[in-house]
């Protein structure tokens, strides 16, 4: 077996059974990835320096596929409502077949961190088949000093096999379906194969942190971090894909300190990962000049984009392939990136919510009832390709904002996330990235000039001078008007052609939360109930 790279020489034997693989390729940097991933006919440079890869049928995640091993660790602990069971026995099967399965192949190995903050951390050692694999969660986790790999000690394994396929009845997956993502919370081990989408791999470290931080008092969010450039003022934005964390949350009068997912610990917010995975769908650089600077540039790692065969320039507007067009590239790509990845306890957190139906504000205060009825709920809209099978926009209330990711019961996140906002006294928004002027199809999205002048105004304490109302049919404060912003997107009503359409339109969706919401009424106080939205008039 050859081995290439820089690895662990006391504990380099660590490689998983891997004995039979024709090399082991550790902790390779950007150059020689991209030299295998085009010797290997993976990936394509791009006009600016991007490596530029297809992950074939899979154009996002298939939470449906993934499984969760049931044993005495996790039988009582894990949300079984939201997570699928796989035996023991099957996940060893499934182990095995895996280590069959590399025979002869050349793997690439990262070694890794989860989390920035050296307290609750985990050392990730993550086996790739692809060499753009291997730069892709390079780029997305926390890479250590290079003097740091000499000691490094694997606490937890994610193994990626695009190329093989389980059997549904051998190793415990659905009927037809060709890919799993097999999570082992007592031998810290993942295992993804069937998909060649790359972000199986960081949710699964995400997943991972989700079961084990609960326990000690650390709250993971899936969310998005900046903070004021003095440190005083951190704000965390919650929101599923394709609502606007990314986007938000790379202000350039702010420090980044994640796009995705943060911890929040008695000693602060801290990032998960090291890098960021933007949608580059309709980027343009006047619009957003940071990530398009940081994704057209070597080092970056392009998902399904489309370009041009002779000039190689990309094509952010083209979703020939999917809407779901992904970059991929390191935090300090970001000039005002945090490079420590930690900040003070939030002053204020936002709620992003892509309202396909186009009824919600732009913005609304929440109180802090209102704010755990609205985090239980995660209510945005899902968007055509980040998951496999989906077409268009649809409405889906995903409790946390991040359903899929949720090992633990959603109430436990819910009451730890209450205990934070009160300690801290937390301002807590709800924002609409989604359309206005009519549901999906026929009003237009929301102006993100307008979403940034209003989240701004939140952050820097402005709007809260503001007058406000109480919206009829969600029953939280929207602000009257605001400087610089068209008076009439205030008042959603007035952006409709047809009111009675819009009344008919927003009744339906406040029905939608209350059926949503029935699964938590048990376990949430009286005040959070009474937080719910009810149509209050017939129309303002």
């Amino acid at each position: 077996m050859k081995e290439t790279g820089l690895r662990n020489s006391a504990f380099g034997a660590d490689k998983f059974g891997f004995s039979d693989v024709s090399a082991l390729h550790w902790n390779l940097l950007e150059a020689p990835l991209y030299e295998h991933a085009i010797r290997n006919g993976e990936a394509e440079i791009v006009a600016g320096g991007a490596l530029c890869a297809e992950t074939g049928h899979h154009t996002g995640r298939s939470p449906k596929d993934k499984h969760t091993v049931c044993d005495a660790l996790t039988e009582n602990s894990v949300w079984w409502d939201g997570n699928r069971k796989m035996t023991p026995a099957q996940f060893v099967l499934l182990y095995n077949d895996f280590l069959t399965h590399a025979k002869g192949k050349q793997l690439y190995v990262q070694d890794l961190y989860g989390g920035a903050d050296p307290k609750h951390r985990i050392k990730v050692r993550v086996f790739t088949e692809l060499a753009w694999h291997s730069l892709f969660i390079r780029q997305l986790l926390i890479r250590p000093e290079r003097s740091e790999l000499a000691q490094f000690m694997p606490e937890m394994t994610i193994v990626d096999m695009p190329s093989f396929r389980p059997d549904a009845k051998r190793h415990g997956g659905r009927d037809g379906s060709d890919t799993m993502v097999a999570i082992d919370f007592t031998r810290k081990i993942v295992l993804i194969c069937g998909s060649s989408y790359a972000g199986e791999m960081k949710k699964s470290v995400f997943t991972t942190l989700n079961f084990y931080l609960p326990a000690k008092g650390v709250m993971p969010m899936h969310c998005s971090a900046n903070v004021s450039k003095d440190g005083k003022e951190s704000a965390l934005f919650f929101g599923l894909s394709g609502t606007g964390k990314t986007t938000l949350s790379a202000d350039p009068n702010r420090v980044l300190i994640g796009d995705d997912e943060t911890g929040w610990s008695p000693d602060g917010i801290f990032n998960f990962e090291g890098g960021c995975y933007a949608k580059t769908i309709k980027l343009s650089q006047e619009a957003e000049p940071m990530i398009w600077d940081a994704t057209n540039r070597f080092g970056a790692v392009l998902e399904n984009v489309i370009f041009d065969p002779e000039t190689r320039a990309p094509d952010y507007d083209s979703d020939k392939k999917t809407e779901n067009t992904r970059s991929a590239y390191p935090l300090d790509f970001i000039p005002n990136a945090s490079r420590s990845g930690m900040a003070s306890h939030p002053k204020n957190i936002v709620f992003l919510a892509a309202d396909a139906f186009g009824v919600m504000p732009p913005i609304a205060k929440l109180t802090p009832a209102q704010a755990m009825y609205h985090f239980l709920s995660g209510y945005t809209a899902k968007v055509a390709g980040t998951e496999k099978g989906l077409v268009g926009v649809e409405p889906e209330f995903s409790t946390c904002f991040g359903a899929p990711f949720l090992p633990r019961p959603p109430q436990e996140y819910g009451n730890l996330l209450r205990e934070y906002i009160a300690k801290y006294n937390v301002d807590c928004w709800l924002v609409n990235s989604g359309w206005t002027g009519g549901i999906y199809g026929v009003g237009r999205r929301m102006p993100i000039k307008v979403t940034r002048a209003l989240v701004t105004g939140a952050l820097d304490g402005s709007l809260k001078n503001a007058s406000f109302r109480t919206d009829p049919y969600f029953g939280f404060a929207v602000p009257t008007s605001v400087p610089g912003i068209e008076p009439h997107l205030l008042y959603p009503m007035k952006t409709w052609k047809d009111k009675a359409a819009f009344d008919e339109t927003a009744r339906k969706l406040v029905g939608m939360f209350q059926k949503n919401f029935v699964k938590f009424e048990q376990h949430v106080d009286a005040e959070v109930r009474a937080a719910a939205p009810e149509v209050r008039i017939a129309a303002e």
